[in-house]
């Protein structure tokens, strides 16, 4: 019965049996194109103009359509490049040293050389598609020149007419940015994004504005990210980890100027209670950007929500020993007439340890005030309506893993046992390794995202273990020595013992087990970020004869002086894979005054013998589903 009113309602749509046939010849049509371009990056960490330029410029896609599209001679491809990823930016530069007349030549120019790139990027799409990726502005005249450019010379007048009338109507600037963004669209056609969006850099905010409006994307959460989405489902001792870690790396003004959260009682609870100590001097990229106020200022808060994180803490690992985390309830193993803490055995002085909210004999409990400023920022945390819109398209778009077009993303790790079994999370009489562990893990999270008014539920408290727990596939280590380095002097005790998933990705047969745990082909690849790969110490991101693939190269600037690079990012078209490496950005003003690209280099990870088609993809699968659909409805249209 229920496949029965499936085609009545499929009937409703094609109207006739013509009108099926249409649809058939259509589909099949798009299963043999080529696939399209999938691009990936992971572990942007809020640093905004170089994961934007590296939208702009593919990761060197365009660079490379341009090169095919012309002869040498024809082009300088370094200035139509940077048309393409900056055309305002490079409008208003021409402008500055033309003449009216001078400029009217230039436009035409130009866009005489774009159409035929906006030609060549859009081969591998359908003309539906293509018509929809056009802005409605534009629509018309650019599917005018795409179709008329292709006709001999008898048409060039028309051409010359159209473009002749938009100069004079003085509408080339706004074609050309129009022209310049399509290629842009054209020459990726989705997006992935492979965690850690948030923390350390100035701007993850820019970086979601402009993900929320890119054409195609989705998102394996990273464990930087998941804080974030803890805080607004209602956690607020991830609320303050967060606020601890911003002030760190100087990054306040994201939470208080751009989401809107007050911080003022936090500024005035830090003051009132610590004095600037050494180990809590933040890491700035820009010192000189800061005063020395600014600087004691996010000193202080840095030593207040340190504390108050290890008390939330402390009362979060209390109430759910099946964490197994009991040895991480710092603020009970402190003799605070010493000022030493002992640690497996071994006792260890504090430095700069300040308490003077802390009862010995009950080191975890908030004060009456800090329950009331923890209460607060939690309230406008969750009610900044920017803050909202972002956490709302993370968890749509977001997810813990994504099998896709065979391959496996995810951010951190699949944790494992030294032997290469999967480790288990136990939960009274379940126990959760693998894909289940990570099913269990996304489950929880959304559980959780959807109460926000319930702050200390398992779910919620969940996502703070998947920030610090043994098993979490995010965190991807024993311990998290958060205390130990700001307090301890032993650099013993910073080492943060990772997950055997880091050893043993190494070896292709446990990737294969991997990726059969998670009912994907031995061919395909896992692809991680979370570990930036040291280059500059001969680490290889191709890892276990190419069935490992790690993109975390750098592109937090206070990574880059371990990786010697500025991130990886990966292609994946009709041809093969490909990993790009990237150097450090300079700057906007230097990518359009001075054609300075981030420079990339490519090496070919897998090359396939025949072009992959739409056939061979998610999306294929899904149009093959419809296809046979319809020829159903095809065969028995008079019974239905």
């Amino acid at each position: 019965m229920k496949e029965e009113n499936y085609y009545k309602l499929l009937k409703e749509i094609f109207v006739n049996k013509e009108s099926v046939v249409t649809e058939l010849i259509n589909l099949e049509a798009i299963l043999r194109l080529p696939k399209g371009t999938e691009h990936f990056i992971s572990d942007v960490h809020g640093e905004y103009d170089a994961f934007d330029h590296v939208l702009r410029n593919g990761s060197g896609s365009v660079k490379e359509k341009i090169k095919e599209c012309f002869n040498e001679t024809e082009v300088d491809v370094n200035d139509l490049a940077t048309l393409i990823y900056y055309p305002e930016e490079k409008i208003q530069l021409e402008k500055m040293d033309k003449t009216t007349s001078e400029m009217k030549a230039w436009y035409a120019q130009k866009i005489q050389l774009l159409i035929p790139v906006v030609n060549y990027t859009s081969r591998k799409y359908t003309r539906s598609k293509v018509h929809k990726a056009l802005p409605d502005r534009f629509s018309y005249i650019i599917e005018e020149l795409l179709t008329e450019n292709q006709q001999e010379t008898d048409k060039q007048a028309y051409i010359q007419a159209i473009i002749d009338n938009v100069i004079q109507l003085k509408q080339a600037a706004p074609l050309i940015s129009a022209l310049c963004y399509v290629i842009q669209r054209f020459v990726v056609d989705h997006l992935h994004v492979v965690g850690d969006i948030y923390d350390r850099g100035p701007a993850p905010d820019l970086i979601m504005e402009r993900l929320i409006h890119y054409h195609s994307v989705d998102i394996q959460w990273g464990n930087h990210d998941i804080i974030w989405l803890a805080s607004m489902a209602g956690s607020p001792l991830a609320l303050i980890n967060v606020l601890r870690i911003c002030a760190r790396y100087g990054n306040l003004g994201i939470i208080e100027e751009r989401y809107g959260v007050n911080l003022r009682p936090l500024v005035e609870y830090s003051w009132k209670h610590y004095t600037v100590k050494d180990k809590f001097t933040p890491k700035l990229e820009d010192e000189a950007s800061f005063s020395a106020k600014e600087k004691n200022n996010l000193n202080k808060i840095q030593q207040a929500t340190a504390l108050l994180q290890f008390k939330l803490e402390g009362q979060l690992i209390k109430r759910r020993p099946e964490f197994l985390m009991d040895e991480r309830r710092m603020l009970d193993f402190i003799d605070y007439t010493k000022s030493t803490i002992q640690l497996q055995g071994k006792t260890y002085s504090l430095v700069d340890f300040s308490a003077p909210t802390v009862d010995p004999a009950d080191p975890c409990a908030l004060t009456k005030e800090e329950e009331q400023l923890v209460k607060n920022l939690l309230r406008s945390f969750q009610t900044s309506e920017p803050l909202q819109r972002h956490m709302n398209f993370l968890m749509e778009k977001g997810s813990m893993y994504l099998r896709y077009n065979g391959n496996l993303l995810l951010h951190g790790c699949i944790p494992l046992h030294q032997n290469g079994d999967f480790k288990s999370f136990r939960l009274g009489q379940k126990h959760y390794s693998g894909k289940d562990l990570l099913d269990f893990f996304d489950e929880q999270i959304r559980y959780s995202y959807e109460h926000p008014d319930i702050s200390n539920d398992f779910a919620t408290d969940l996502l703070w273990y998947l920030w610090t727990g043994e098993c979490s596939s995010l965190f991807g280590k024993k311990v998290m020595a958060t205390f130990e380095r700001y307090y301890i002097e032993d650099s013993q005790t910073h080492h943060e013992e990772k997950n055997a998933y880091y050893r043993l990705r190494n070896q292709e047969a446990i990737c294969k087990e991997i990726l059969k745990d998670f009912d994907l082909s031995t061919t395909g690849h896992i692809i991680n970020g979370h570990t930036p790969v040291k280059a500059n110490k001969g680490e290889n991101p191709i890892k276990a004869n190419g069935s490992m693939l790690v993109i975390d190269g750098g592109f937090a600037k206070s990574y880059q002086k371990e990786t010697g690079l500025a991130g990886y990012t990966l292609l994946f078209n009709s041809y093969g894979l490909q990993l790009v490496a990237h150097q450090p950005f300079s700057s906007v003003n230097e990518a359009v005054t001075q054609q300075i690209d981030i420079l990339s280099t490519k090496r070919l990870v897998e090359e396939v013998e025949s072009r992959t088609t739409v056939a061979q993809t998610n999306i294929g699968k899904k149009l093959i589903q419809e296809k046979e659909a319809l020829e159903m409805l095809y065969k028995n249209y008079d019974v239905y």
